[in-house]
């Protein structure tokens, strides 16, 4: 029997042999590629390109680790319900350095591996009539500079000073030579890649006739190049890293003793900042991207469709994402099948605007109470017995929903506002109510309603394909104008291209005489509003140093456990959903994993991690 025993094993393993040898037979012609021989055919090189862009991060959903994006809900603009959303652990206080995920560090230097090896073999692709020609070759190498440059900033303005890496490394290199860079050089590396790869992209993608082609959407151009580095350098001015620095990261130094933050204020930043807006806004009008607008220029339809209308002429760079229904279903109410889980603060809703362009809220009582601008025409009692002329509102909503600017209807969905036909009602007992979605339910009272599908129909899984909206137009006006000011006061462009995103929003003009001071709130009010979602907040707040001050607070929202119908006085009333915590200077960056400096020691960890 034992023999017997050993004589079927032999026999199974001869014949799991001869499987594996046949498999390996088998085996197509790419399935054992070479660098050598995937940089020999055109299809391959690009393919090897394509891959790259993986490594853009999906964004638009802001609950889950794999889309990168905690910062809409680690920001006072969001308050996730979902509970596994890695921002709880942020707005807590509760993380540390041994996490795994979201992974900026890892998964964005594995973009730029990709993207070192593409670089230093795309000369190998040989030039064939009709199939490869050198321009096409060039207009590579200029998306792999810019994805290599975008990738670099995407961990710096998480981490900080951060390695430069501008080659690939064998597996027998030394990795203790890897060191953090200082601030100053990697935006200087950024910037520099930038200028390269506007010099090799077209302004818009274009196919290998070399005119326009949808087909190509999604791939790097010259917009998106100049429209990083206006941003990088936005960054780079700001008082995070440019003016009182926190003594603990004037100290954040290398073993060499080599500084990686700048240790004195540059005023010269903010000018370069301005040029580098200015030059993008140029060349990007010049090329025909606008402002989006509606056909009737209606504002609130204007900022609904700007995020539903792929690659608009707003539009300079963005991801594709298909049929992004998941994220549908987070936005959705619970009684259209959705999670109901993307919660705006009744801090973030404060923040918009009446209509005649005065802000409700002038700040907040000790109680977290409002502090109502008398002059602003805002009132918190009481319910319209009129609908909106232009259709903004339905009749019988809270006074608080009354008269506020068009982004507030295009943006907020709230209790009694229209969403596919029929009123939302986010009170316990409603049909979007706590008492109706278990686990998953709004619970601020509210819904971010701006990037949600009004057509899309989630109990039958129809979904339009989404993209996420790395740059546009809005924002390069915003960052040219906080420039200007901070570097000239507020001439006439930073009045300009405020008051063009006003316009557009259906807002009056900001009032002349502004000081330098007043004009920076102003803009920094637009950049809350208009970059809503954006992912902008959460590091506006910290480059702007004022984290420590508005993350640092409770959180409020409509009290969701009372009320039982539409115009019940109890439900409209503020209470604390969370109190957050941020920790001064730690919490300004992250820290580096743990694991990545066990791999390299050299590698100097963040201030109180």
């Amino acid at each position: 029997m034992k023999n017997k025993l050993i004589s079927l094993a032999l026999s199974a393993l001869l014949l799991i042999s001869m499987s594996c040898e046949q498999d390996f037979l088998d085996k197509g012609p790419e399935e054992d590629l070479t660098i050598d021989k995937v940089f020999a055919e055109r299809a391959y090189a690009e393919n090897f390109l394509t891959s790259a862009y993986f490594n853009l991060p999906e964004m638009l959903n802001p609950a889950d680790a794999h889309a990168r994006n905690p910062f809409t809900g680690a920001s006072d603009e969001m308050e996730i319900t979902f509970q596994g959303a890695i921002s709880h652990q942020l707005n807590s206080g509760a993380w540390n350095s041994d996490y795994g995920m979201p992974d900026f560090w890892g998964f964005n230097y594995e973009g730029i591996r990709k993207l070192n090896i593409f670089l230093e073999n795309v000369h190998k692709v040989p030039v064939e009539a009709r199939v490869f020609e050198e321009k096409e070759r060039q207009i590579w190498i200029g998306e792999a500079t810019f994805l290599r440059a975008f990738y670099h900033f995407l961990i710096m303005r998480v981490h900080g000073p951060i390695p430069i890496m501008d080659h690939s490394l064998e597996v027998d290199a030394d990795f203790d030579a890897i060191r953090r860079r200082p601030l100053s050089e990697v935006v200087d590396f950024i910037v520099k890649e930038c200028d390269k790869a506007a010099q090799l992209l077209p302004m818009r993608p274009v196919g290998t006739d070399g005119n326009y082609s949808p087909a190509k959407l999604g791939r790097a151009t010259k917009a998106a190049a100049l429209a990083l580095k206006a941003r990088v350098l936005l960054y780079a001015a700001s008082p995070l890293y440019n003016q009182e620095v926190p003594q603990e990261f004037k100290s954040l130094q290398n073993s060499d003793g080599t500084a990686l933050f700048p240790q004195s204020y540059d005023p010269q930043k903010w000018t370069l900042a301005a040029q580098a807006a200015k030059e993008a806004i140029d060349a990007v009008e010049g090329a025909g991207f606008r402002l989006y607008r509606s056909a009737d220029n209606d504002p609130v339809k204007s900022h609904t469709e700007l995020f539903l209308r792929n690659w608009n002429e707003e539009v300079l760079f963005a991801r594709n994402l298909g049929f992004y229904g998941h994220f549908e279903r987070q936005g959705n109410a619970l009684s259209h099948g959705g999670f109901s889980i993307l919660s705006p603060t009744q801090e973030h809703v404060d923040a918009y605007q009446m209509a005649n362009g005065e802000s409700p809220i002038l700040g907040y009582n000790f109680n977290g109470s409002p502090i109502i601008n008398a002059s602003s025409g805002y009132t918190e009692q009481g319910f319209t017995s009129s609908a909106h002329p232009k259709g903004y509102h339905p009749s019988d909503i809270s006074m608080m929903y009354v008269n506020r600017e068009p982004r507030f209807y295009a943006y907020i969905s709230y209790s009694g506002s229209m969403w596919k036909g029929r009123r939302l009602e986010f009170w316990n007992t409603g049909i979007d109510g706590r008492s109706r979605g278990g686990s998953d339910y709004s619970i601020s009272g509210y819904l971010m309603r701006k990037n949600i599908d009004p057509n899309s129909i989630t109990f039958q899984n129809r979904f339009a394909l989404r993209t996420w909206i790395f740059f546009r137009v809005g924002e390069l006006y915003l960052n040219y104008a906080e420039a200007l000011n901070e570097a000239q006061g507020p001439v006439a462009d930073v009045y300009e291209y405020v008051n063009r995103i006003r316009e557009r929003a259906g807002l009056p003009n900001l009032p002349a005489g502004l000081s330098k001071d007043q004009m920076r709130e102003k803009i920094r009010l637009e950049r809350r509003i208009e970059l809503s979602f954006e992912t902008h907040r959460y590091f506006d707040t910290r480059r702007w140093k004022i984290a420590e001050n508005i993350d640092n607070e409770p959180i409020h929202g409509m009290n969701i456990l009372a009320g039982t119908s539409l115009k019940d006085p109890a439900f409209y009333n503020r209470v604390v959903i969370e109190n957050r915590v941020f920790q001064a200077p730690k919490h300004y960056l992250w820290p580096l994993q743990i694991s990545e400096i066990n791999k390299n020691f050299e590698l100097v960890q963040n201030p109180g991690w």
